[in-house]
């Protein structure tokens, strides 16, 4: 691993993101202290996490990518077991309430369903109270609602003054809940920021508008100098970066032939395609 500078603040999410292999999984497990580090230094609340990790880990929560749970043990056994290492543990009855394990609390470990396990694995993270949160794809293989009820409860914690590390392959999951984003490539840092200053950044400016009537695209698209590509129901979007002037341009054209504009989205691009320009090694 090099050039991984990270540091969380009490009541912050960071969001580590990178394609298979960047290096997200290698970096939270140093952190943590189950994996050597070659250089540097770790510090998780002011400790050293692999010669002072006793101590540490009753004061973090983390949720690995895999389970470590006994095939036939059930949920309720696995938090009762947990809750016997720390000195305050969240009431068990209060964290199935939490991640919504009633009905399957009594249920061996290897009959779960992948969003039960998700669940789970969040409430194991949970007992001990962390100050510090590791969370390490927390929403794989979870449907809807069940990454809904986790990011809910991420978010919570945060409120709460929790300091929250997560990695993530939704896009979509880091907007909704990083305060900060850092993107992970080949061992390195190669972004850091917000996700409005990402895209500010590295985001291209992007069109999108809808008419009362269909336009003749390719037409269209000669007269404004720039391609459209159509969306269908009338929407369409500039296929490449557009310059400032282009809204009004737009405006005009569509007013010279006599088109209703019914609305106009000017903005840069989404943090998935800043994400794929960051990592395409051109950014």
């Amino acid at each position: 691993m090099r050039g991984v500078s990270l540091t969380v603040e009490p009541g912050k999410i960071l969001c580590v993101l990178g394609r298979n292999g960047a290096g997200k999984t290698s970096t939270i497990e140093a952190i943590e202290g189950y994996r050597k580090i070659a250089k540097g230094s770790v510090r998780v609340l002011g400790m050293d996490p692999a010669r002072q990790h006793r101590e540490l880990v009753k004061k973090i929560g983390v949720m690995l990518q895999v389970g470590g749970i006994y095939p036939r043990m059930n949920p309720r056994q696995a938090l009762e077991l947990y809750s016997g290492f720390y000195d305050d543990p969240v009431p068990v009855d209060q964290l199935i309430k939490l991640a919504e394990l009633g009905s399957a609390q009594k249920t061996p470990y290897r009959f779960l369903s992948g969003g039960e396990k998700q669940r789970l694995a969040l409430a194991l993270a949970l007992i001990g109270r962390p100050s510090v949160l590791f969370l390490d794809e927390p929403t794989a293989g979870v449907d809807a609602a069940g990454k809904q009820q986790i990011r809910a409860a991420v978010a919570d914690m945060a409120r709460n003054g929790v300091a929250v590390l997560l990695t993530t392959h939704e896009l979509n999951e880091a907007e909704r809940l990083a305060d900060n984003i850092a993107v992970i490539d080949e061992g390195r840092i190669v972004a850091e920021g917000t996700p409005s200053e990402l895209r500010e950044r590295f985001g291209k400016q992007t069109v999108v508008f809808r008419t009362a009537a269909a336009i003749d695209v390719a037409s269209f698209s000669q007269r404004l100098g720039f391609q459209l590509t159509d969306l269908g129901d009338n929407r369409y979007r500039l296929a490449e970066e557009a310059p400032a002037n282009v809204v009004g341009t737009i405006t005009a054209l569509l007013a010279a032939e006599g088109v209703d504009l019914i609305e106009m989205n000017a903005g840069r691009g989404s943090l998935e395609e800043v994400f794929l320009e960051i990592t395409s090694g051109d950014a």
